[in-house]
């Protein structure tokens, strides 16, 4: 039996829109490229503890794919490895307007920015923006070839999990 990350995992390119008064969390990023991974590394440690009202997505690298499934969702919870210059391991959330200005700000970088910033951009002119949108940020160490985080991500994971988790409780508690 698969659970209901795997599920929504497998189907996140294909499957129907994530329903009104829902919240989409996507982990981005490669898990064959170490910390890149840690997208999909908190969605994982997240099956199981959300609402039924919350869909874990692992998007992958998936991109453009994602558009159906995010239009008309009320929450967007992205989590990606993203260059902060901050200390490896830190994790950080952006909110609403941050989100953007995170993304288009020159210093710092997603490793899947661009592509972050065309979904959005999709997102709105299809007049599918969600209604708040977050994103979590972790400092990568290494993005390279690996199966396994480095040891400060992987000492991070339990933390960016809380800060998914406040995001989807300030949401739900409004």
């Amino acid at each position: 039996m698969t659970s209901r990350a795997e599920t929504r995992r497998t189907s996140a390119g294909i499957a129907a829109e994530t329903a009104p008064g829902r919240t989409a969390v996507i982990g981005l990023g490669n898990i064959l490229m170490s910390d890149d991974g840690i997208g999909r590394r908190v969605i994982d440690a997240l099956d199981g503890q959300v609402r039924d009202t919350v869909d874990l997505i692992d998007g992958g690298t998936l991109g453009f794919l994602l558009l159906d499934r995010l239009a008309g969702c009320d929450h967007l919870i992205l989590v990606d490895a993203a260059r902060m210059g901050s200390a490896v391991g830190e994790a950080r959330v952006f909110r609403d307007e941050d989100v953007d200005g995170f993304l288009l700000n020159s210093t710092s970088t997603s490793v899947h920015e661009v592509g972050l910033v065309d979904l959005l951009l999709m997102l709105r002119l299809g007049g599918n923006s969600p209604r708040r949108c977050s994103l979590v940020c972790i400092e990568p160490q290494e993005v390279g070839w690996g199966l396994s985080l480095s040891p400060p991500v992987e000492a991070a994971l339990a933390h960016a999990v809380r800060l998914v988790m406040n995001e989807i409780l300030e949401v739900a508690d409004a």
